[in-house]
């Protein structure tokens, strides 16, 4: 056979592939974006705000967190599921779980707009914080979903250590007590060297209870499955996060520890 022709075959399945892509792309932008998630073009380009919008898709459905359109997730939201496989797709960008962790109010205020303000704990009460500056803003579930949502996904970015972002300068740290930064960040190393692959999923309520220092206690279950190699741990934790305020609207974990969940 001419191997013309068949440099022109490839190119047209290549091309088709790839309308087939953007078709599967426009179709889930449309989805979350009548649904609230995503406020973007319906262009069927993929981008961050794209990203983001599908790890609050996931988060807020027990979806597996990874900021892609998975098969898992394109079957959720009934399109079809992207032409290239999940597993040769590159990890979440810093974008992405930046854009989740700080306040997206445009986001917020349309899917608050929609839901009520879902539970501290059983109240459907928005909690309030205060910040270094003695003024208070207000945090809805939503949004503490969100922050949750981004320390997931820091954890799956191809940069390695990228959650040390989410971390004061000292944190009581599982069960090595205080310790400063450098210490979480060789310890975030180790963690990525024993295990490279990771998958993490929302696996129930972010509840919150205020403390009496105007810190956040934010608890959830994650269900998670970590593997090098033929190596496999699989399971379920709770996570236990003590948050502060820093600056006009941001977040920071001074404590960090977890558990067995039943």
């Amino acid at each position: 056979m001419n191997r013309s022709f068949l440099l022109v075959i490839t190119i047209s399945l290549s091309l088709a592939a790839s309308i087939l892509a953007d078709d599967n792309v426009r179709a889930a932008q449309a989805k979350l974006k009548s649904d609230g998630f995503y406020s973007g073009e319906v262009n069927g380009t993929s981008s961050s705000d794209l990203s983001a919008a599908l790890t609050r898709y996931q988060i807020r459905n027990g979806l597996q967190i990874t900021g892609k359109l998975d098969e898992e997730t394109s079957k959720a939201l009934g399109v079809k599921a992207a032409a290239t496989e999940p597993t040769s797709e590159p990890a979440p960008t810093s974008e992405t779980w930046r854009s989740l962790r700080k306040n997206d109010r445009q986001f917020l205020s349309k899917i608050n707009g929609r839901q009520s303000r879902a539970a501290v704990k059983t109240t459907a009460a928005p909690v309030p914080a205060t910040t270094e500056d003695n003024s208070t803003f207000v945090l809805s579930q939503e949004r503490l979903r969100d922050y949750v949502g981004a320390f997931v996904l820091a954890g799956l970015d191809s940069q390695v250590g990228a959650e040390l972002e989410f971390f004061g300068d000292r944190v009581r740290y599982y069960n090595e007590g205080l310790i400063g930064r450098e210490a979480i960040r060789r310890d975030l190393l180790r963690y990525d060297a024993h295990w490279p692959e990771r998958r993490f999923w929302l696996a129930g309520d972010v509840k919150v209870e205020p403390q009496p220092d105007s810190r956040l206690r934010v608890t959830f279950p994650l269900r998670y499955e970590l593997r090098r190699g033929a190596k496999h741990s699989s399971g379920k934790i709770t996570k236990d996060l003590l948050l502060e305020v820093i600056g006009p609207d941001d977040l920071q974990i001074v404590s960090v520890k977890e558990g067995k969940a039943r």
